[in-house]
């Protein structure tokens, strides 16, 4: 029996990729090798690593102006590419600071050039809310904009975004990529680590209007350049391999299960029944989050002690539900339910709140 994963990442991936990976571990595609051992250069694996890109552009509806790059280091290595590569000497970029994330992200900015506070909601050190449009102070000059889309930590998720004009908007997507359809073309850059909704970690997809790939900076090293990887099409040094193919899975699983359309759906229907159960006992389960902010993929709450709980996890772990311990920062219960997450385990939470609470 599979664990009810609610782990915020690395999370749970679509069963069918997991048993996919598990049948070609050691022969993929009757080549009589692991994927792990093909070569790069190698016909095998770069038609499997452009699968992996035709299927990110299939299933985001990515216009033929923009990049799709697959790049290391996670998103915190995209904290410091995207003010390297965009903010020109003599710019501003404007921050967006809605949780932790988007806090190291605005902090690497200030290393590498002026940056700027353009809305925040932190409140003793928390954030419970995303910011109303008419909070923001836009700098229309700014080299770009930057967000991040959703709060793995605090629980909050942009419901639309911020409409930037000509200034390229920016967001990292880690947590809330291909949860549902966006319309690229309103960003300049988007990026995302992928182990929450797109394949294990160790891979990072970046999505980059040409135009800024063109106009990034020369004065950085050659690595560190969007430009160098979309010349090479993110085959500039080796890359993780195995976790690209691991992506082509997921992706692949989650066109089977009706693109991001599909998605939407299944995600939408999670949020709700598990956001319902909250709402229904506020005396005793209670989420801190604005509800015109709440994320459809990381929900928090909090029971009345800590002593609880911490009950409250131990009969987790019997039932085995894992990862449902809230961030360190602010304690609680956080049960990311990303696309993989089943109803059926979402059922299997929902239940456990109703039977403890009538324990109580």
């Amino acid at each position: 029996m599979r664990a009810m994963n609610f782990n915020a990442g690395p999370a749970a991936l679509p069963l069918s990729a997991l048993e996919r990976a598990a049948r070609e571990l050691l022969d993929v595609e009757s080549t009589g090798m692991s994927i792990m051992e093909h070569s790069h250069r190698g016909k095998t694996y770069e038609a499997i690593h452009n699968q992996a890109i035709a299927l990110v552009r299939e299933l985001l509806g990515v216009p033929d102006s923009y990049d799709v790059l697959l790049l290391q280091g996670g998103a915190s290595q995209q904290f410091a590419m995207v003010p390297m590569n965009l903010l020109e000497a003599g710019k501003s970029a404007d921050y967006v600071l809605t949780g932790a994330w988007s806090q190291k992200a605005y902090k690497e900015g200030k290393v590498l050039g002026k940056v700027r506070v353009a809305g925040s909601t932190e409140v003793d050190k928390k954030f419970t809310r995303i910011p109303k449009p008419s909070e923001l102070e836009l700098d229309a000059d700014a080299a770009y904009a930057h967000v991040t889309s959703n709060n793995t930590i605090f629980g909050t998720q942009f419901q639309s975004f911020p409409d930037t004009g000509k200034v390229p908007l920016v967001a990292d997507m880690s947590s809330d990529i291909m949860w549902k359809p966006i319309d690229v073309a309103k960003f300049g850059l988007i990026y995302a680590g992928a182990q929450k909704n797109l394949g294990p970690s160790g891979v990072t997809l970046v999505i980059i209007d040409k135009a800024l790939t063109a106009a990034g900076r020369k004065d950085i090293p050659v690595i560190f350049q969007y430009r160098t990887h979309a010349e090479n099409n993110s085959l500039y040094n080796t890359p993780p391999t195995f976790g690209v193919y691991l992506l082509r899975n997921v992706l692949d699983a989650v066109k089977q299960a009706g693109g991001l359309a599909g998605m939407e759906k299944h995600n939408r229907e999670k949020a709700a029944l598990l956001y319902s159960a909250i709402d229904a006992r506020p005396d005793f389960y209670r989420c801190p989050v604005d509800k015109d902010s709440r994320s459809t993929m990381n929900v928090v709450f909090t029971l009345p002690t800590e002593a609880l709980e911490a009950e409250f996890l131990a009969e987790a772990s019997r039932r085995k539900m894992v990862g449902l311990k809230g961030h360190r920062s602010v304690g609680g219960i956080r049960a990311s339910i990303y696309n993989a997450c089943s109803k059926e385990w979402v059922q299997g939470l929902v239940d456990l709140m109703t039977e403890f609470q009538k324990g109580r």
